[in-house]
């Protein structure tokens, strides 16, 4: 399952990497797509160029939590699966991603599971997105985590980039929440799943390539204290809401700390200009 939005090149290198994978003997890859009313033509490209894929046509303003949402309540009401895998179509899917995926599944699983599979970037230099651990559980600070070549390692967090969930997962916990509009809604799920007694992993080894497309979390002072204030609020910005709804579920302690940061940002960002990276 993948959600587009008006990066037609990028979706049509993900869609030849994902109808090109192996399948795996005993399995069936059925595609779902929703395309959320791009105007670049990539819902009548998928059509011509992909019939296979399932494409459902989204109101034009679902974002990635509500497109994924939408899509996944209607690949639910048309059958049902062992595993959902949930994709981004910026991604590369490396050869065979999928098989490996699937074989990563611990054979002996006596309880629900979510795989994560680890993305680099288009030149293999480093990690984009995949799993992490949490290293406070008061604030939700979290590193990265390296994936084994050969085991899976446990994490708390995971992108949805490339993640295998089963189906004992979702009919313990459901679907994605509806409380987020773009962002966190992968990081709410996998600490959902983990609170729900399911084991989050990160896969073996690394999945597919993509850029690390996620903007600074504040804008700086050369722009306008509206434009500033707008950027948090933008789903595409910091999407001060859903952050927020995040925070306060899963690391209440931090929520005063994480509003006065929200907004020290927003009114005084010259100070992470000058003392922060990223």
């Amino acid at each position: 399952m993948a959600c587009s939005y008006n990066r037609l090149e990028k979706t049509k290198a993900f869609l030849k990497s994902l109808t090109n994978q192996y399948v795996p003997q005993g399995y069936q890859l059925d595609i779902y797509m929703l395309d959320d009313q791009s105007p670049d033509g990539t819902a009548n490209y998928i059509r011509e160029h992909f019939p296979s894929v399932n494409l459902i046509t989204g109101s034009g303003s679902l974002f990635w939590a509500g497109g994924m949402r939408r899509l996944w309540q209607q690949v639910r009401e048309t059958a049902d699966y062992d595993f959902y895998i949930l994709l981004n179509d910026d991604v590369k899917l490396f050869d065979n991603a999928i098989e490996k995926l699937l074989a990563a599944y611990p054979k002996s699983a006596e309880k629900e599971n979510v795989l994560v599979g680890t993305v680099q970037n288009p030149d293999l230099t480093r990690i984009t997105y995949g799993g992490r651990k949490l290293l406070n559980s008061y604030n939700g600070d979290a590193v990265m985590i390296e994936p084994d070549a050969n085991d899976l390692k446990e994490c708390d967090l995971g992108n949805a980039n490339i993640m295998l969930i089963d189906q004992g997962t979702v009919n313990k916990i459901g679907i994605l929440s509806d409380r987020y509009i773009h962002s966190f809604a992968d990081f709410d799920y996998t600490l959902n799943a983990k609170k729900h007694g399911a084991k989050v992993w990160v896969a073996p080894g690394y999945y597919g390539s993509c850029d690390y497309d996620h903007g600074k979390p504040w804008l700086s002072s050369a722009h306008s204290l509206k434009k500033r204030i707008a950027y948090m609020r933008s789903p595409k910005g910091i999407e001060s809401r859903s952050y927020l709804r995040y925070i306060r579920k899963f690391f209440p302690l931090n929520y005063p700390a994480a509003v006065l940061k929200l907004w020290l940002k927003t009114l005084l960002p010259v100070i992470y200009d000058k003392y922060k990276k990223d």
